[in-house]
């Protein structure tokens, strides 16, 4: 799958996901470090990658609709929580991703489960 990691995933992150056999670029390869929200999202679309963040903006499905792009993830991390959080949220996602599809859809990685708001639903992954 064709990923985009947000600014605020380490290098780690994306060697995680690369291991997994996807196709990941950062914004900050792509010197999209510091952009709006909009170019980070347009450019999503224009490349065909999915998103995948910590910022909760994403998920306003008004701004950034889900529909027009290959899928938005946000990966919810309770405060305080260790630097290997990220890590299991990004495991979650690569075990739902196995399930279900992601264009179209913004998915709400949390802490043992994963919220899939598909345009015409709401299914939730416990």
């Amino acid at each position: 799958m064709r990923l985009k990691l947000d600014e605020n995933f380490s290098q780690q992150s994306a060697a995680f996901l690369r291991k997994a056999g996807h196709d990941v670029m950062t914004v900050r390869e792509e010197r999209l470090g510091g952009a709006e929200d909009d170019a980070v999202f347009a450019a999503c679309v224009a490349e065909r990658r999915a998103l995948i963040t910590l910022d909760h903006d994403f998920g306003n499905v008004i701004r950034f609709p889900p529909a027009t792009s290959y899928g938005i993830v946000v990966i919810e991390l309770p405060p305080g929580q260790p630097p290997g959080a990220v890590q299991v949220g990004l495991a979650t996602f690569l075990g739902a991703l196995k399930l279900n599809p992601l264009a179209n859809a913004l998915w709400i990685v949390e802490p043992g489960r994963v919220r899939i708001h598909q345009p015409d639903e709401l299914d939730d992954l416990g």
